[in-house]
């Protein structure tokens, strides 16, 4: 998969907070990182899954939009940036969240997200 690809596979993941999409676009040893939410990393495609299936299905909101603002390359090949924006719902109340992702992509899987979300944002949603 390209990298276009794979941000836009990323995004169609958490429209349909499905864990197993997104899983599959990591390395067997994906690691993905939370480094503002205060949240302990995922240190496999497995605890990728396990993590999103568990937080994706307690939570009441419902993602009504992922989009990609920008993808920034960067010096590194295999890294980039995307700026995001995903309007969700939760009962009567709706919310934007922005965030950044920081991929790095080898050999057409996601080998190291850092996730920056707006961790009040989501306070907010799960409040």
């Amino acid at each position: 998969m390209s990298i276009e690809e794979i941000v836009t596979a990323f995004h169609d993941a958490m429209l349909h907070k499905s864990a197993d999409e997104l899983a599959e676009l990591y390395a067997e040893d994906g690691l993905h990182e939370f480094p503002f939410g205060g949240l302990p990393p995922y240190k496999s495609r497995e605890e990728i899954r396990a993590g999103y299936r568990a937080s994706w299905g307690a939570t009441p909101a419902d993602v009504k939009e992922v989009r990609r603002l920008a993808l920034h390359r960067t010096d590194d090949p295999e890294v980039v940036v995307v700026e995001q924006s995903t309007d969700v719902t939760a009962g009567d109340r709706s919310i934007t969240v922005p965030g950044l992702l920081v991929l790095r992509i080898r050999n057409g899987e996601i080998v190291h997200t850092r996730d920056y979300m707006d961790t009040s944002a989501i306070a907010q949603v799960r409040g």
